[in-house]
């Protein structure tokens, strides 16, 4: 096991070293920058702003330098927010963190528990009910869902604020300051998790009525066991197991996905810092932030692959 760990973790470094030389050529390859994009410069600042941010270099040369700037934590100079990019970014990406984290665990536990419902009691009127919401809830787009929930609970029922993370002008502090976040919070993150839900419990459905028609489970039963403990203790260890896959992808699926909600809620996450450098060709901030999303997602597998073990006994990690 530790041999399986230490051999996995070797390859998700490389992975990386790997992810980052792509990511940065692909951007150097990109036609102009954020110097070249900037009509008030005279040609001859801009070339001294290049020269200054060794943008003059060679391709692979400046590969190596912001590799190296990167393992000690520099990940360059913002020159829109004229701010270093790991300043920038450690501002907003734990905005961001917060409502991708708190939709990832409700749209898991509410999809493995309406999932393995829905699959015990197939057909039932129960399973009608989730698979219409699931449907429903997968065929509206993001902006729709959002506009209609500030419609229903901001400006009709007034029991939640439209946007922002805090109110205007407030000045509370502490535990008061906590509860303001947490109700602006309540949208965004119900939005997340309805966007996310339905092809999950639909994963889980699947996987749980596969699984339930095995011989073993037959034999469970014919046991003598609970149908509690032959559901949730032999059926979903074993159904469960395709969707932790899936886990490896949810974090930096609901980071990128999370740009739209962020901007219709005005939500200071790092999505709207991201579509500003996209537009500015801010590229140090857009090669950090992607780096960033592919490292979640090597982590995530690596985390993944030992996950399975836990889950299984009968895999063996050699």
């Amino acid at each position: 096991m530790k041999q399986y760990v230490l051999q996995r973790f070797l390859q998700m470094i490389v992975i990386l070293f790997g992810t980052s030389f792509i990511i940065f050529f692909l951007f150097a390859m990109l036609p102009g920058d954020y110097i070249d994009s900037n009509i008030n410069l005279t040609p001859e600042r801009a070339h001294e702003l290049k020269a200054l941010y060794g943008l003059d270099q060679p391709v692979l040369k400046r590969y190596f330098t912001w590799l190296g700037n990167a393992i000690h934590g520099d990940f360059g100079y913002s020159l829109k927010h004229q701010e270093k990019v790991t300043s920038l970014l450690n501002k907003y990406v734990w905005n961001s963190f917060i409502i991708a984290l708190l939709a990832l665990i409700l749209t898991w536990t509410i999809a493995l528990l309406t999932g393995v419902l829905s699959a015990i009691k197939q057909y039932s009127w129960f399973d009608g009910i989730v698979t219409f919401f699931v449907f429903a809830a997968m065929s509206f787009p993001s902006f729709f869902i959002s506009l209609l929930f500030i419609k229903w609970f901001g400006v009709d029922l007034q029991i939640l604020p439209i946007g922002g993370m805090i109110d205007t002008g407030s000045e509370a502090g502490g535990l008061a300051h906590i509860l303001e976040v947490v109700k602006h919070m309540i949208l965004p993150v119900a939005v997340l998790t309805l966007l996310s839900i339905g092809s999950l419990t639909r994963y889980f459905r699947t996987g749980m009525l596969e699984v339930v028609r095995q011989d073993f489970i037959r034999t469970a039963r014919a046991k003598g066991l609970k149908e509690r403990t032959v559901i949730f203790k032999h059926a979903l260890r074993n159904a469960i197991l395709p969707a932790i896959t899936l886990l490896a992808f949810e974090l930096p699926g609901l980071f990128s996905g999370a740009i739209i909600i962020e901007q219709i809620f005005n939500w200071p996450g790092v999505g709207k810092i991201q579509l500003e450098s996209v537009g500015f060709r801010d590229y140090p901030v857009l090669m950090a932030f992607t780096l960033f999303l592919s490292s979640l997602t090597i982590i995530g597998n690596f985390l993944a692959d030992i996950t399975y073990a836990a889950a299984d006994p009968r895999i063996r990690l050699k």
